[in-house]
C-alpha cells in the first residue's frame, strides 16, 4: 500500500505539471497531502511537512538572494563591456561569430535564469546573425548547448534541486564533475566553430557584409553603472570562489554578496526598492517552487514510500539491468527532459532508481552524477516543460520542433563524452 501511494504520488504529480493542468506549486503541495492522509498519515502529516521543509529551506532562501544579486550585476551592466569585447573580437567572420556566441553565453549564464540569458543575448545577436545570412537555428543552438552545460553550476536550479533530493552538498556533487564539465565546454566551442564553418560555407563571400545597427536604448540605462564593473567583476569572481571554497554556506555567501552588491551600485534608497522589487517576482516564484517541493519530499521520505518503491521495483528489474543504472541514466538523460521537468525527476523519479541501485550494490552518487549531466541540464534548452524554451523560441522566431531537431544531437553527444571522460576520471563508476 505504501509504494502505491509513492507511486501515485509521483505519477499523479508530473501528470498534472505536463498536461498543465495544475502549476507546480499547488501540485507539489496537495497530492503528496492528499496520498498520505489517505494512507493514514493524517496525524502527523504537519511534522511531515515541517521536516521536508527544513530539507530544502537553505535552498528557498539561497534562491532568493541569488536572484537578487544576479539581477543587480546585470542591472548595473557589468557584463557590457565584455559582450561588445566579443561582438568586436569576431567581426564578420561566422566561425568567430559562432565561438564568440557560445563563449558569451557561458559568461552570461553564470545568472542560472535561461530566461535573462535568452533576452541578453539573442535581441543583439539575431540582428548580425540575419545581417550576415546565417542561419537562426544556428544561434538557438550555440546558445542553447552553452547555457545547458552552465546549467550545471553548483548554484543552478538543478543543482540546488539535486542536492536537496540527497542532502549533499557542492563538494559531492559538483566537484568531482569539473573535469568531464571542462572537457564539455571544449566540446561546445568545437561545435561552435563547426557551426560557424557551416555557415561560412553555406553563405555566398558576397553576402558577408556587416552593417551595423544602432543600439536600441536600455529602458533601464539609468541604472547601469559602467563604472563599477570592475568592482562588480571582483565582487562575482569572489561569489564564486565563496561557494567553492566551502567555507560559507550558499546561502550565506549568496546572502552577503547581495548586501554588498546593492550597496555598492545603489546607496540610494530608492533605486534598492526598484532593485528588488524588480527581481522579487522571480526570486519568489523560484524559492515558492523550492519549498512546495519540500512538502513532497517530506512525504515521501518521513512515510517511508521512496524505500517501499525501491523494493516494488527491485523486483521486477532484473538484477543485470540494475548493476548498470549509471550507464542507463547517463545515457537517457538528455531525453528525460523531454518527459520530466527538473522537480519531478529529481525530487520523485531519481531518488528512487538510485534507491534501486543501492539494493543492488551501485554507488548512489554515480547514478546521481550521470543523471545530472544531461536532465535538464544539456537537456535544459529544448524542453518543453521549462518556460525559458518559449522565451528562447519566441525571440529567435525558430520552432521548438525545429531546435530539437538541430540541437538534441549534438546535447546528446556532448554528454555521452562527458559521461566517458567522468568514468575515466573515477567520478562516476559503472
Amino acid at each position: 500500500m505504501t509504494a502505491i501511494l509513492g507511486f501515485a504520488i509521483i505519477f499523479i504529480t508530473v501528470l498534472l505539471i505536463l498536461k498543465k493542468i495544475m502549476n507546480p506549486l499547488p501540485a507539489f503541495i496537495i497530492v503528496p497531502v492528499l496520498c498520505a492522509v489517505i494512507g493514514g498519515y493524517g496525524e502527523t502529516i504537519s511534522d511531515i511537512i515541517v521536516k521536508g521543509i527544513y530539507i530544502v529551506a537553505p535552498i528557498g532562501v539561497m534562491f532568493i538572494f541569488a536572484t537578487l544579486f544576479f539581477g543587480v550585476i546585470l542591472t548595473a551592466g557589468t557584463l557590457k563591456p565584455y559582450m561588445n569585447f566579443f561582438i568586436r573580437a569576431a567581426g564578420r567572420n561566422p566561425i568567430k561569430i559562432c565561438v564568440g556566441l557560445g563563449l558569451l553565453t557561458f559568461l552570461v549564464h553564470t545568472s542560472g535564469s535561461g530566461a535573462v540569458t535568452y533576452m541578453l543575448l539573442i535581441p543583439p545577436m539575431i540582428s548580425i546573425f540575419d545581417m550576415l545570412g546565417m542561419r537562426r537555428i544556428t544561434l538557438t543552438t550555440i546558445i542553447g548547448l552553452s547555457a545547458g552545460l552552465q546549467n550545471t553550476q553548483p548554484w543552478g536550479a538543478t543543482a540546488q534541486r539535486c542536492m536537496a533530493a540527497f542532502q549533499i552538498g557542492i563538494n559531492d556533487l559538483w566537484i568531482p564533475l569539473v573535469v568531464p564539465l571542462g572537457v564539455g565546454m571544449c566540446c561546445i566551442v568545437c561545435i561552435d566553430g563547426f557551426l560557424g564553418w557551416q555557415e561560412k560555407r553555406r553563405i555566398p563571400v558576397n553576402k558577408i557584409i556587416f552593417n551595423a545597427k544602432k543600439e536600441k536604448e536600455n529602458p533601464y540605462g539609468a541604472y547601469e553603472r559602467p563604472g563599477n564593473v570592475m568592482m562588480n567583476s571582483f565582487l562575482v569572481v569572489a561569489t564564486l570562489e565563496g561557494l567553492v571554497s566551502g567555507y560559507l554556506s550558499s546561502v550565506a555567501v549568496f546572502m552577503i554578496a547581495f548586501s554588498v552588491a546593492l550597496l555598492i551600485n545603489y546607496p540610494n534608497l530608492e533605486d534598492q526598492k526598484f532593485i528588488i522589487s524588480h527581481y522579487a517576482k522571480n526570486a519568489l516564484t523560484m524559492s515558492g517552487v523550492v519549498f512546495a517541493t519540500g512538502v513532497l519530499v517530506g512525504i515521501l521520505n518521513e512515510t517511508g514510500m521512496i524505500t517501499a518503491m525501491a523494493y516494488a521495483i527491485a523486483t521486477i528489474i532484473p538484477e543485470s539491468m540494475g548493476i548498470h543504472l549509471p550507464l542507463i541514466m547517463g545515457i537517457a538523460s538528455v531525453p528525460a527532459s523531454l518527459i520530466f521537468d527538473p522537480s519531478s525527476f529529481y525530487f520523485g523519479v531519481l531518488p528512487v532508481l538510485a534507491e534501486v541501485g543501492n539494493l543492488n550494490g551501485v554507488d548512489t552518487m554515480s547514478i546521481v552524477r550521470a543523471a545530472f549531466l544531461g536532465q535538464m541540464n544539456m537537456g535544459f534548452s529544448f524542453s518543453p516543460l521549462t518556460g525559458s524554451t518559449f522565451v528562447l523560441m519566441g525571440l529567435s522566431g525558430v520552432s521548438l520542433a525545429d531546435h530539437q531537431k538541430h540541437t538534441l544531437p549534438w546535447a546528446f553527444l556532448v554528454t555521452l563524452i562527458m559521461l566517458s571522460t567522468a568514468v575515466f576520471t573515477g567520478s562516476i563508476n559503472l
